[in-house]
C-alpha cells in the first residue's frame, strides 16, 4: 500500500523515488548527528518518536566533511567506511509519515544497517553523504548540539571525549 499523497510523497516522486508502506508503519532512524539533540529532533524537526535507545555503528566513524551554512564557516556531520572505529548516536523509533517529513528535512535519505547499544543488529535509516575528502570544523552551536545530545543519552566517556576535542569554526 503507498503512502497518501502528500508534500512529502511528492518530494520522493520529484526525485523519482516510490515511498510504500503505511503512514503508521514503524521504523527505526540512527541520529548520530544534531538529530541526537531533543531540542533538535523533537523542536525543530517536530519529530514524536514512539521510542528511543542508544545505538552504535561498527565500522564507520564520525566525521566533518559536508559544506554547511555559512559556507567555510560550518560543518555538518557525516559517518565514513573506517574498519576500525565506531558512530555512537541515538535509535529512535518514529512512524513512517514522521520520516518522510525528516526526510525533507535533510534532503539525503539512505538505508544502512545498525546496532543498538547491546550489540542487537537493528534495520534502520541514517543520512549518509557524499562528502568532501577533508573534513571541516563544526560551528560551535552544532558541536554543542552533538556533546549535549551525546551527554543526554549516555553516550561512553571515551566518545564524549572525542566530542570535547573537536575544534570548532570560528
Amino acid at each position: 500500500m503507498a503512502l497518501p499523497e502528500s508534500s512529502n510523497a511528492i518530494y520522493y516522486r520529484l526525485r523519482g523515488l516510490r515511498v510504500t508502506g503505511r503512514p503508521e508503519d514503524q521504523v527505526w532512524y540512527f541520529a548520530f548527528g544534531a538529530n541526537m539533540h531533543d531540542k533538535a529532533f523533537r523542536e525543530r524537526r517536530g519529530m514524536r518518536p514512539i521510542e528511543w535507545r542508544a545505538g552504535r555503528v561498527r565500522g564507520n566513524r564520525l566525521r566533518f566533511n559536508l559544506e554547511g551554512r555559512p559556507i567555510g564557516k560550518a560543518a555538518p556531520a557525516n559517518i565514513s567506511p573506517d574498519a576500525g572505529a565506531e558512530v555512537w548516536g541515538a535509535l529512535y523509533r518514529v512512524s513512517r509519515l514522521d520520516l518522510l517529513q525528516l526526510d525533507s528535512t535533510e534532503g539525503v535519505p539512505g538505508r544502512r544497517y545498525r546496532q543498538d547499544i547491546n550489540g542487537h543488529p537493528l534495520q534502520a535509516v541514517t543520512y549518509i553523504a557524499d562528502g568532501k575528502k577533508t573534513d571541516g570544523n563544526p560551528s560551535l552551536r552544532y558541536i554543542t548540539l552533538l556533546r549535549e545530545g551525546a551527554r543526554a543519552h549516555g553516550r561512553p566517556e571515551s566518545y564524549l571525549r572525542f566530542l570535547d576535542s573537536v575544534k570548532h569554526a570560528e
